[in-house]
């Protein structure tokens, strides 16, 4: 008899059902295992061996075949260890086959039979309530998976307690969904001394998800600015908590027993690969512009990124999400972020100091900034230059609003995109809109629109720029409650966008 569960094998942020099935047969005793199985996979033998004999199950003296179906698709990971576990134990005839092939199991086994977590739980949940079947996880994942209501999520923390629950002898409660709640940010924007403009900029884009470039000397404030984005950006809402946390199971980053409403803020270093930032190396992981969805990407010294690194940010800054293409893999991760990059205006850094610049200013800063292609530089909605703060002004009292008043004003702001763009898959925000519906929400008044067409020609503005200064001054214009996009609204957008 062939016995049959469930476990799921991962391709990007999908999980592919796969069927483990198990046959006792006659013949020389032996345990194997096939189906396109990786080293991590073939080694399962041995933990479930050990686990059953700490059990005092013993092996039975005959061929054990474990099938992992479809066998054309890669297996990999070291989750197969409880569905293999469960069919062997089904085969064996110590768990009723009917309620073990209704289930979606993965976790890792230890040598005494305790569960060891494992990633991609939350996809994995999604998949198992699409089958209509129950999930079985290690204990300290169920409280991740239980975010998927659809799905019955049991957590076990031992093999044990795994056959106690399919004999009846002690049935598992099910998981309830877990959310980790951090302590609040102690970076206030008040912190900061001076700067209004950058505050005021670090706002818009909070509002509208609209990519942001600073430019200043050494010590102008410009990691300080971006430190404290988090502090004034609005929780995630469901929708986008589970979306997130998909992506984060699958890197091994839910470690806490449950998700997190906080948006992520992403900080590679600029010595940072190719495929950590836009994802990729064995398996195509999701990199760092995905860790980053619907969160905060900063990228400081963004000049000294390598230009290749550069140029791959291009195309998922546009589309929102990036395919990551490999010899034995082709998967598509999402990534709407919103990026921060901060950059000197030059090598040494004070070109624009007559008493400290180097003998090569202006013509060092042109090499510098010129690292920055220009289709890359057109896709920034504001441009900011953030000029030195005198040591004298350091003494001065602490000016302008908190972060609580500003991440009070963006999420207002963010409330009326919210309701406005409710119907349009795939809109959130008004960086986010284009076409016609663009058109529709952003189109200025009379003297706003003769203001906008005097700016384009005088700058030269592309297609692409024209559009992004009406998203910034539809976002402006939901700072401060106005329904209709006016002159002050575009003459401020179009102000950002001609810094640097």
């Amino acid at each position: 008899m062939v016995t049959r569960t469930y476990t799921v094998a991962f391709e990007g942020i999908e999980a592919r059902l796969v069927e483990v099935q198990c046959a006792v047969t006659a013949g020389l005793p032996s345990f194997s295992i096939v189906g396109l199985a990786d080293k991590a996979v073939s080694e399962a033998r041995d933990r479930v061996r050990a686990a059953l004999t700490a059990m005092s199950i013993a092996m039975p003296s005959k061929r054990v075949t474990v099938n992992l179906s479809p066998a054309d698709l890669p297996k990999e990971g070291s989750h197969f260890d409880l569905p293999i576990a469960l069919a062997l134990l089904a085969a064996l005839d110590i768990l009723p086959a009917e309620d073990v092939q209704n289930t979606v199991a993965l976790g890792e086994l230890s040598l005494d039979g305790s569960l060891v977590p494992v990633i991609g739980t939350l996809p994995a949940a999604l998949t198992a309530a699409e089958q209509e079947c129950c999930l079985l996880c290690p204990e300290q994942c169920g409280a991740e998976a239980a975010w998927v209501d659809a799905a019955r999520v049991f957590g076990a923390s031992s093999l044990l307690e795994v056959v106690q629950h399919y004999t009846g002898q002690k049935p598992l409660t099910a998981a309830t969904p877990g959310e980790i709640t951090r302590p609040q940010h102690s970076k206030d924007l008040r912190d900061v001394k001076g700067q209004e403009r950058a505050k005021r900029a670090l706002e818009i884009a909070a509002a509208g998800r609209h990519h942001l470039l600073l430019v200043g000397t050494p010590g102008s404030g410009k990691s300080m600015l971006a430190a404290r984005l988090p502090g004034i950006l609005p929780p995630l809402s469901p929708e986008e908590a589970l979306e997130t946390s998909m992506i984060h199971s699958l890197a091994g980053l839910l470690k806490d027993g449950g998700i997190s409403r906080e948006r992520p803020f992403r900080t590679p270093h600029h010595t940072a690969s190719m495929a950590a930032i836009v994802g990729g190396g064995r398996g195509a992981k999701p990199g760092e512009i995905s860790l980053a969805h619907n969160g905060v990407l900063f990228m400081d010294e963004f000049p000294e990124y390598p230009r290749a690194v550069l140029e791959t940010l291009r195309q998922p800054i546009e589309t929102g999400d990036v395919v990551v293409a490999r010899a034995n893999a082709h998967v598509r991760y999402p990534c709407k972020f919103m990026l921060v990059a901060a950059a000197n205006p030059c090598k040494c850094g004070y070109m624009t100091d007559a008493a400290q610049a180097c003998a090569r200013a202006p013509l060092c800063g042109e090499d510098y900034m010129g690292r920055i292609s220009g289709p890359l530089m057109d896709r920034f909605d504001l441009r900011l230059d953030v000029p030195p703060v005198a040591f004298t002004d350091l003494d001065l009292p602490a000016s302008g609003d908190t972060s609580v008043e500003v991440a009070a004003r963006v999420k207002a702001a963010r409330d009326v995109q919210s309701t406005r763009f409710k119907g349009h898959a795939g809109v959130r925000v008004n960086a986010d809109a284009e076409g016609e519906l663009l058109k529709e929400i952003a189109t200025p008044d009379a003297e706003g629109a003769a203001l906008l067409t005097r700016a384009a020609e005088h700058y030269r503005l592309s297609a692409r720029s024209y559009h992004r200064v009406l998203r910034v001054a539809r976002t402006i214009a939901d700072l401060e409650g106005s329904t209709h996009v006016c002159a002050p609204h575009i003459a401020e957008a179009v102000s950002y966008r001609t810094a640097s």
